[in-house]
């Protein structure tokens, strides 16, 4: 068994493309099956390295390795002979038209009320044609002649599928320019570097039909593959996520602090009947099944992502974020404020609390209640027994209690409403901070 994952490096990975990544990569994790990265960069004119490149590092933050890699462009060889046995079969004709012609005909078999899908006139030309054609400067594209089978399969998610060929236009697998399209190329890797299983996204499934008749004509059984389609991801309001990719790509989701654990747990299930879970690589693997993947499109929600993220910042060791957190941060600043925090990112921020300067809202109304406060601090050395005493101290001298003590002190020390629990920051803070703020809070 092999599988593959053959994202096309004109643009970065984004959580469409992941979620392809890691439904092949468990799969094959689970069925101890070899996994292929292949980059399809046929379109050199949109095709850059240096995405590639950050594909890569995408896919390793992932934690998804690969047995092997190649890219496409290294096997042109491999595509032309293909492109010649195609050709010696009759299967692959040329075609002269431009697409201003082939508009028009477009426009015809719509008023005429067809289906519109090219006519196949080129067929019918004659070698004298051709030879005219040519003489006359036209370069020739060339399609690719669909049988007038229906190509159905099994699929691993979607059941029973079929695609009507006839219903289809014949596709161009190779350019006037002489380049190899995706659909073509592709099928060419998968049979001779011998991927069996194929999961991708649901807007795949016509494609599937058409390579399924083009291996069979380059002499591969029908049944060579087994496919899985995934159902469309949708946003929080049922909309295309593909407006939203932009926003949504691993590199911008690693810089805001999005966990790669919990970004893979979460899309490894999402659209299943299984509730997301902040497991390792190894856990999600044993229990993947695409049989508990859902027919309908999938609703990716950052919010429950966070959720997720922030279950899994919760559990995280220090040893884990050491060299991640800000120079000089300890074990007892992580623990304080890890299972407060939905991004990593936001550990910056905590770290200006407790160890940098902010500046506090002024409260006027508490003005001479934080006054007190200060007064009434306890000597150092501080641990976590500090918060609790001091503010005994506090309620017993104003008779304060609930919101009315503590909501003034949380503004005056952090700046924010909520976030982790005062009596681990207090000791991190220390004196000389809390003396000042509460100064300035007041």
């Amino acid at each position: 068994m092999k599988l593959r994952f053959a994202p096309s490096p004109t643009g970065m990975l984004h959580v469409g493309n992941a979620r392809q990544a890691i439904a092949n990569a468990l799969f094959a994790r689970r069925h101890k099956a070899a996994f292929q990265l292949r980059i399809d960069d046929t379109d050199t004119a949109r095709s850059k390295e240096t995405y590639a490149e950050a594909i890569r590092t995408d896919l390793s933050w992932l934690g998804i390795a690969w047995s092997e890699t190649f890219s496409q462009t290294e096997r042109l060889d491999r595509y032309a002979a293909a492109i010649a046995t195609l050709k010696r079969s009759g299967r692959l004709y040329p075609c002269f038209e431009t697409e201003q012609e082939l508009a028009a005909k477009r426009e015809m078999r719509i008023r005429q009320r067809k289906p519109p899908i090219y006519d196949r006139a080129m067929l019918k030309m004659t070698h004298e044609q051709r030879a005219q054609a040519e003489a006359n400067g036209k370069v020739p594209y060339w399609r690719f002649r669909l049988s007038d089978e229906i190509r159905a399969w099994a699929d691993m998610v979607m059941g029973s599928c079929s695609v009507k060929l006839t219903a289809i236009s014949d596709p161009v697998l190779v350019r006037a320019d002489g380049t190899v399209l995706y659909t073509l190329a592709s099928v060419v890797d998968d049979l001779e570097t011998g991927v069996t299983h194929i999961i991708r996204g649901e807007d795949h499934i016509t494609n599937t039909g058409v390579q399924i008749d083009i291996a069979e004509a380059l002499g591969a059984r029908a049944d060579r593959f087994r496919f899985a389609h995934l159902p469309l991801l949708l946003d929080e309001g049922g909309g295309k996520l593909s407006k939203r990719f932009d926003s949504l790509s691993l590199k911008t989701l690693r810089q805001d602090g999005v966990e790669a654990s919990a970004l893979v747990s979460y899309l490894a299930r999402l659209g299943s009947s299984d509730d997301p879970e902040p497991l390792d690589f190894d856990a999600l693997a044993a229990s993947y099944d695409l049989s508990r993947i859902s027919k309908s499109a999938a609703r990716f929600d950052m919010r429950q992502l966070l959720a997720l993220n922030r279950r899994v910042l919760a559990q995280t060791g220090f040893d884990a974020v050491r060299n991640r957190l800000p120079e000089g941060a300890t074990e007892a600043f992580w623990i304080a404020i890890r299972g407060n925090i939905e991004l990593f990112s936001e550990a910056r921020h905590w770290w200006d609390v407790t160890h940098g300067d902010i500046t506090p809202p002024v409260q006027d109304e508490d003005r001479a209640y934080l006054a007190q406060t200060v007064d009434l601090l306890p000597p150092e050395p501080w641990d976590i027994q500090t918060w609790a005493t001091w503010t005994a101290e506090i309620k017993a001298a104003t008779g304060r209690s609930g919101k009315a003590l503590f909501r003034p002190l949380r503004l005056a020390l952090t700046g924010e409403e909520h976030g982790p629990e005062l009596r681990d920051l207090l000791p991190l803070i220390g004196a000389d901070r809390v003396r000042t703020r509460l100064t300035v809070g007041g």
